[in-house]
This record gives structure tokens, sequence and C-alpha cells, in this order.
């Protein structure tokens, strides 16, 4: 699965990640038990946090039946069944988010938007702090495809994640694309896509990168909780103002 520079690197490393746990969204339009080629790549940065002894898991998300909607349990809006609770729950307990995505006409796929949809309605969620929910966490993502568009996919997913919450560490995605119009993907024999140095170059950064950010977040207990607790600030508390309750 990894290369000779990838297993040296994890022979190499001084640090230990154990205590961190990582969850993998594959946000293919192909239910299991269909071929995924993002999960293909998605597959070398879960072999580089595994050897490090980082808990992973992987969810794909078209096998779930996860409603439309902006609120966090959408049955209590109409809808007859909603798997997002379940999910959201280890998207809680994970330090690691590593969003996948599929290329379709230069955009993330259409269970990608999904994706950052529900996200987006545990917003109104706080942590032990007093902060949004997803503080503290570090995410990134890896596209693949057949067409131009990996830089485009990760502006928009990496976007949405540091707007809820996500801490985005340098060089916080990767992808593939084969010759733009029909053509191999990524696992396909005669691709060329496991053995892209560029690809995988990029694939092993952003695995450390999120290593390292997440390490770092959780040695310090988070982000500090000054100026950015929605909690204090609803209370009436301002980070540069005395607490009205004490005047």
């Amino acid at each position: 699965m990894l290369n000779a520079k990838q297993e040296a690197l994890c022979s190499q490393t001084e640090w230990d990640f154990s205590g961190l746990s990582a969850l993998f969204v594959n946000c293919t339009l192909k239910r299991s038990p269909e071929v995924s080629h993002t999960q293909g790549l998605a597959d070398i940065s879960k072999a580089i946090m595994d050897k490090n002894g980082i808990k992973t898991d992987t969810i794909r998300l078209v096998d779930h039946d996860i409603a439309f909607g902006v609120y966090p349990d959408m049955t209590e809006h109409g809808w007859p069944k909603d798997d997002w609770p379940a999910i959201y729950e280890k998207l809680k307990a994970a330090d690691i988010l590593v969003v996948l995505s599929p290329i379709w006409l230069g955009e993330k796929s259409s269970v990608c938007t999904l994706l950052i949809e529900r996200l987006y309605a545990m917003s109104g969620l706080l942590n032990d702090k007093g902060q949004y929910a997803y503080y503290g966490k570090v995410g990134g993502c890896l596209i693949t495809g057949n067409e131009d568009g990996v830089k485009h996919c990760s502006m928009s997913i990496l976007y949405g994640l540091q707007h809820l919450g996500y801490v985005v560490p340098p060089q916080a995605d990767a992808g593939w694309i084969g010759e733009a119009g029909p053509g191999p993907s990524y696992l396909d024999e005669g691709s060329g896509g496991p053995e892209n140095d560029f690809t995988q170059r990029n694939t092993t950064f952003m695995t450390w990168n999120l290593m390292h950010l997440a390490h770092m977040l959780k040695a310090s207990g988070g982000v500090p909780a000054h100026g950015n607790q929605r909690s204090e600030w609803d209370a009436g508390c301002r980070s540069d103002h005395p607490n009205p309750l004490y005047r």
C-alpha cells in the first residue's frame, strides 16, 4: 500500500499519535460494494495514520439514509428516517476529519454538498468550553476525477470546514485527475494514479500535517477559549468589555 518513502517516514517518526482518531467520509456516488476510486487514494492516507497508531474509520455516506435539511435531526421536521445523528456522534468523537469526493462537472459531488450542509446543521451545538462543536478538530480533503477541478473542490470543502470551526493545516488537500474526458480512473489498470509521485507526495504531506496539527491541538487542550465562546457572547459577555452581570 505505501511506497518506500512513505514507509520510511512512518518508521522514523518521533511523535506518539496513538491517542488520536480520524474519520474518513467518502462522498462517492457509488453504493457499496462498488469500487470507489476516491477511496483508493484515501487508503494511502489511512494506511499512514494506521501505521502511526491513529484509530481510523471510514463512512461511505451514500450507504446511509441522510435527509436533506439544516436541523440536527430531520425526523423532527417531517422526514421518515435520518441516519445523520448517529454519524455525527462519530464525527464528534474524531480528532481528524478527511472528506473524500469525486469531481462532477468541476464540482464536488452532490453527496459531498449534503455532507457540508449537515455538518452546518450542527453549527448551533457547543463543546464543553462554550465554543462551536467542531473547535479543536482538524480537517482535510482528497479528490479524484477525470476532469479539472481538484483545487476548486478542495477550496470549497476546506472553506466550509474552517467556517464551521475545523482547523485547516498547511497543504490540507491532495488529489488525482486523469486526462480530460472519458478515460481510466485512479484505480483502473494503466491509469498511473497509484504511481503518480505528485499525488503520492501531496497525499503524504496532507496526512502528516493533519496528524501533527491534531496532536498539537490535543496536547494544548484545543483552541484557547477566549473571544470565541458562543455561550459567553449569548450571555452578554464580550471579550473586550466587562461582564454586565458583575457591574
